[in-house]
């Protein structure tokens, strides 16, 4: 079965970004976390900047489908980028847009039920790309959590998981500490 994975970068106070949902540009992909992150996971680099980064002719590794909510979706869309991961089956999940800017991009309107079907398919992994509302709706499917955070605290902004109370336990399986103090934690469920 395949396994939905929850890869995000967030700040210590659990911000993913602004709260205009602005590209998260503080967390830049500089510093010495950035080289073994993109080599562990080269599928969350965007189609873009992969020629950029060295890493155009790059398999994937963990991952061949990637799940953005509206908000997350629409940093790439502002940006020019219709499909931000090309590289990936990407779907999108609105409730208000009626017709996909891409013909790449499979726009789908309940999370749950589509989760449950990819994961009865063949494969590789699933990636949640964000946002945070998407994350809380997912929570009861989210298999693993690998957590990019960063020595940053924002104050205000979207919340990893922007959903009610509802504590739900995870297993540290890996951690990676880097000399910037940014740490990789991978947990799983």
């Amino acid at each position: 079965m395949r396994t939905l994975t929850y890869l995000i970068a967030s700040t210590l106070d659990g911000v993913i970004t602004s709260p205009d949902n602005d590209n998260p540009d503080f967390f830049l992909f500089d510093g010495p976390h950035a080289g073994p992150q993109q080599r562990e996971y080269p599928e969350m680099v965007p189609t873009h900047l992969r020629s950029l980064l060295g890493l155009e002719d790059t398999p994937n590794r963990h991952f061949d489908t990637v799940l953005q909510g509206r908000g997350s979706y629409e940093i790439g869309l502002t940006a020019g980028h219709t499909n931000a991961y090309r590289h990936l089956r990407s779907i999108v999940f609105s409730t208000t847009m009626t017709q996909s800017p891409d013909p790449s991009v499979e726009l789908r309107t309940d999370p749950l039920q589509t989760v449950r079907e990819l994961k009865q398919e063949t494969g590789a992994g699933i990636w949640l790309c964000g946002g945070g509302r998407l994350a809380a709706t997912l929570r009861p499917e989210i298999d693993e959590i690998v957590l990019k955070l960063h020595p940053i605290v924002a104050g205000d902004g979207v919340r990893l998981f922007d959903g009610h109370f509802a504590p739900q336990q995870y297993e540290l399986t890996d951690h990676v500490v880097y000399d910037n103090g940014v740490m990789t934690l991978t947990y799983a469920r």
